[in-house]
């Protein structure tokens, strides 16, 4: 009896997915995420007044340093060569989005890249500016596109025409 999920076994143990015989192919995800906040704590990133320093810079490096170590914190992912990781940062009423892109050459996607980015840049701006406020929420983590590998491009609703 085989399994329909891809890291479950026909015994339903939990498994990593065998990519050898995948070609590689062009890989891009793009995720996003966002921290709602006071106005207090989102003046002070904005003009870079926070104790901790930049948090925004931080973050950032938080993010890209975060997609690189995926394949070690989620434990069936595959650990990847990433040829690029690029975090983001937009300023909307009471919130930051974060926005994380992944891309490589490779037999695996890069989705869970994007999103263990998005992630770790949330948490840093929570830590830095946690001081500030105590009560921000972190949500909304998701990704929104993607192309190549075999199920080709895919958009979530509202980001139909995102070119990668």
């Amino acid at each position: 009896m085989g399994s329909r999920l891809s890291h479950i076994d026909a015994a339903g143990n939990a498994r990593m997915v065998d990519i050898g015989g995948k070609s590689a192919a062009r890989r891009i995800a793009v995720a996003s995420g966002i921290i709602t906040m006071s106005d207090e704590a989102l003046q002070a990133i904005r003009e870079g007044s926070v104790k901790k320093g930049d948090v925004l810079a931080t973050a950032r490096i938080a993010g890209i340093m975060a997609a690189k170590k995926t394949g070690e914190l989620v434990p069936l992912c595959h650990p990847l060569p990433i040829d690029a990781v690029n975090v983001d940062f937009a300023f909307e009423h009471g919130a930051i989005r974060a926005s994380a892109s992944a891309a490589i050459e490779a037999k695996t996607g890069v989705e869970m890249e994007a999103i263990t980015a998005v992630s770790v840049a949330l948490i840093t701006i929570y830590d830095m500016a946690k001081a500030l406020d105590k009560g921000m929420v972190i949500g909304g983590i998701r990704l929104i596109a993607k192309d190549g590998g075999k199920s080709g491009r895919w958009r979530a609703a509202g980001h139909e025409d995102l070119e990668l």
